[in-house]
């Protein structure tokens, strides 16, 4: 492995039993059925760094918003070998509840977040309960404390991580979203996060049901096809379907982990 190429490993901590006519904007009658989430962190290892996209949620918010808890964040990534205390990067793809939770997980970290993200998460739009319900004002909060303790680095569009990794906003299903291309053994793989949270999404064209710019959403579809060595290198945010068609990360932990700069099943 060189200085710029990775690893990454999608990890699962919870799940959340859903009908699929409430995954589309425009639902159609072939919507019918189960098509549940999963929600992953999902960590990028190289020979000499380690960064972690995202940071989900707790105990606490899966309760208040009846989701249902596997593990902790920092338990998936302790059986890959990551240690959640000594990350240096956290990349945070947008600050709703599922993504940008257990704020104290990760001390040593610099948070790694778009500036209309932030814009957005503490400006005038929060006063709308329909955009404001699904970010928790203590994640906010805290990312705000990271800023004026000198634990926050903001981005502007497009911007490099590390050698192989960089960053890109695409917003659509929140204002200051991004999305994360890293350059690993198979190619270019794109971590979409929730700029598709199935691959039905990107697929078809049809936008996730929360949306706050739909324009823009489709839009980030082609900048996924853009940014990834193929099709098969775009890692919906969602999808059950990512644990079985990518193998585990080690022995032991199927359900759990799995890699992602590994090729895919046909599927």
């Amino acid at each position: 492995m060189t200085d710029d190429v990775y690893e990454i490993h999608a990890v699962k901590y919870a799940h959340h039993a859903r009908l699929a006519a409430r995954n589309f904007l425009t639902p159609d009658p072939h919507d019918v059925g189960d098509m549940p989430l999963d929600y992953f962190v999902w960590a990028i290892v190289g020979r000499d760094r380690t960064m972690v996209l995202d940071t989900g949620y707790d105990a606490a918010v899966a309760k208040k918003r009846g989701r249902e808890l596997i593990r902790t964040p920092a338990e998936g990534l302790r059986a890959i070998g990551v240690d959640a205390a000594t990350v240096p990067d956290v990349i945070l793809s947008h600050m709703h509840f599922d993504h940008a939770g257990n704020h104290a997980m990760f001390p040593a970290a610099r948070y790694h977040v778009q500036d209309r993200e932030m814009a957005f998460c503490t400006g005038r739009c929060m006063c709308h309960t329909e955009l404001s319900r699904t970010f928790e004002a203590e994640d906010v909060t805290a990312m705000v404390g990271r800023v004026f303790q000198g634990r926050a680095q903001f981005h502007d569009g497009a911007g490099e991580i590390a050698p192989g990794i960089t960053v890109h906003h695409v917003g659509g299903h929140s204002l200051g979203l991004q999305v994360v291309r890293v350059r690993t053994r198979r190619g270019w793989v794109v971590l979409a996060s929730d700029a598709t949270h199935f691959y039905a999404n990107y697929r078809d064209r049809r936008p996730f049901a929360v949306a706050t710019d739909v324009p823009a959403m489709l839009e980030a579809f082609t900048t996924l096809h853009r940014l990834a060595s193929s099709d098969d290198h775009i890692v919906p945010g969602h999808d059950p379907k990512v644990m079985e068609l990518y193998p585990a990360s080690g022995p032991g932990l199927e359900g759990i982990a799995v890699r992602l700069d590994a090729d895919p099943r046909p599927g």
